[in-house]
């Protein structure tokens, strides 16, 4: 499919073939789903585990007699009452690093891509070239643009010095190299803006 490609300063420069195979498959979300949830949860720290009295490497022996010693009743030196005892009701391992296969993931990166085409909200920029990389210059083009209340921009290998200097106090444009792209920041935004680098790269990175 063609798509018209503008510059930020919302004229004309264009046309840009995307590639059906990328940008023209029809969404299904339970793959969204579930490419959104492996993500959210890739993102969780997990606990460091204490070590609880099954644990602790300590005799198991009776420290004395139950009673007539004067002391209190101890069963051994595993307790979590004695220094170096087992921790009672410390944290517990969870494991939040849960597997999707790369075929899955990489079929919701389309799906996330091609829903942005479908409903409208992807725009193609030539360059991220902004004067200066002075922000009141740059509001002024994404109003032009009609960029939503949350953008993401996506550009080649690197990021354009120009357009991340003025963007850095935007709020709701969010900046990422082609290496970066997600499906949870592409669904999460309102308006997807991709550069012609970023389309290559993105091309490239399926049909390589």
């Amino acid at each position: 499919m063609k798509v018209q490609v503008q510059t930020l300063d919302a004229a004309g420069s264009g046309e840009i073939e995307l590639n059906d195979a990328v940008f023209g498959v029809e969404p299904r979300a339970d793959i969204l789903h579930r490419v959104v949830t492996w993500q959210l949860e890739k993102r969780r720290g997990t606990a460091r585990p204490t070590r609880e009295r099954a644990d602790v490497a300590r005799s198991g022996k009776k420290l004395g007699n139950q009673k007539g010693g004067g002391a209190a009743r101890h069963g051994d030196r595993r307790a979590p009452v004695f220094i170096g005892g087992g921790k009672a009701h410390g944290a517990r391992l969870r494991d939040f690093n849960p597997s999707l296969n790369k075929k899955v993931r990489a079929l919701g990166l389309k799906m996330a891509l091609s829903a942005k085409v479908a409903d409208g909200s992807l725009i193609v920029v030539d360059a991220l070239d902004v004067a200066e990389g002075k922000t009141k210059a740059l509001s002024a083009q994404l109003a032009k643009l009609g960029f939503g209340a949350k953008a993401l921009v996506i550009d080649g290998d690197a990021l354009n010095v120009s357009f991340a200097r003025a963007s850095s106090n935007l709020k709701g444009v969010n900046l990422l190299p082609a290496v970066g792209a997600n499906v949870y920041d592409i669904l999460k935004s309102d308006t997807l803006v991709l550069t012609r680098a970023a389309v290559e790269k993105l091309e490239a990175r399926f049909n390589g």
